[in-house]
């Protein structure tokens, strides 16, 4: 199931374009994205239990946590522990992946959009705050993200090169681990295991080794985190509401894309 849900990245695969292509697109205006439901509340019990059932038929064991229904007839937003939430059919025999786009009245709009945000959101206000690498803003806090990083990704070393002129803008940046091969899992579970973690992490941005005794750290649940949000490649950068701006931004279109400016 992951394997069909979950398209892990080999290298960073973030550039200017990539960045903006997540939470953009041409023909669409995700700010009008419209959705009946999209809380818990309305979780219908008989579609996760079919969905539940199709999916252990198919040999899938992941658990479904809700299926709510949309301005869609008939098609639901579901939730899994582990899995990027996905829309499935009344009868939960088919599972439906990426943007469901509403057209004929007035401007096309990405119904999807708002469901993602809302799912990213709720997951991310989980995270303790003393499981993530803070940078905080100098001054006054205009914006938070909470950017999925590598210490070895060549894109997150550019972005933390600016987390100075970052912090400077009044936005904080919260750390969550993402290595992106397991060779890379010892290095940033050494970060989240070193007495200052910050320290650990500018060195490691800057290439050094870095090592730390072994302790009980976050980084698995960090990386099962982002699989479920669909995070693919790093830096994936997430708003508090939710909404993913890209992957490396300059500090500048960064403090823009955030309304920090």
């Amino acid at each position: 199931m992951s394997g069909l849900l979950v398209m892990v990245a080999a290298g960073c695969s973030n550039n200017a374009t990539d960045a903006t292509s997540s939470s953009n697109t041409a023909i669409v205006n995700s700010a009008q994205a419209k959705t009946s439901i999209t809380t818990a509340e309305g979780n219908d019990a008989a579609v996760v239990k079919a969905l539940q059932a199709n999916l252990k038929t198919s040999g899938i064991e992941e658990k479904i946590l809700s299926a709510v229904p949309t301005d869609m007839d008939g098609i639901y937003w579901v939730t899994a522990e582990g899995l990027p939430a996905f829309f499935t059919d009344k009868s939960g025999k088919h599972i439906i992946q990426g943007q469901i786009i509403a057209v004929g009245q007035g401007a096309p709009v990405d119904i999807s959009g708002e469901l993602v945000a809302n799912t990213a959101r709720d997951a991310l206000k989980k995270v303790d705050k003393k499981d993530m690498v803070i940078y905080p803003a100098a001054g006054k806090t205009k914006a938070v993200v909470y950017a999925f990083t590598d210490a070895d990704c060549g894109y997150c070393r550019k972005l933390h090169e600016e987390m100075d002129d970052i912090n400077a803008r009044g936005i904080e940046v919260r750390y969550l681990a993402w290595p992106r091969s397991e060779e890379t899992i010892p290095k940033m579970e050494a970060i989240w295991c070193s007495q200052d973690r910050n320290a650990a992490m500018d060195q490691a941005k800057m290439g050094a080794n870095v090592q730390a005794p072994s302790c009980s750290n976050p980084v698995q649940a960090q990386m099962a985190l982002g699989r479920a949000l669909g995070v693919r490649g790093t830096p994936a950068i997430f708003t508090e509401s939710g909404q993913q701006v890209g992957g490396y931004l300059p500090a500048a279109e960064l403090a823009q894309a955030v309304g920090a400016n």
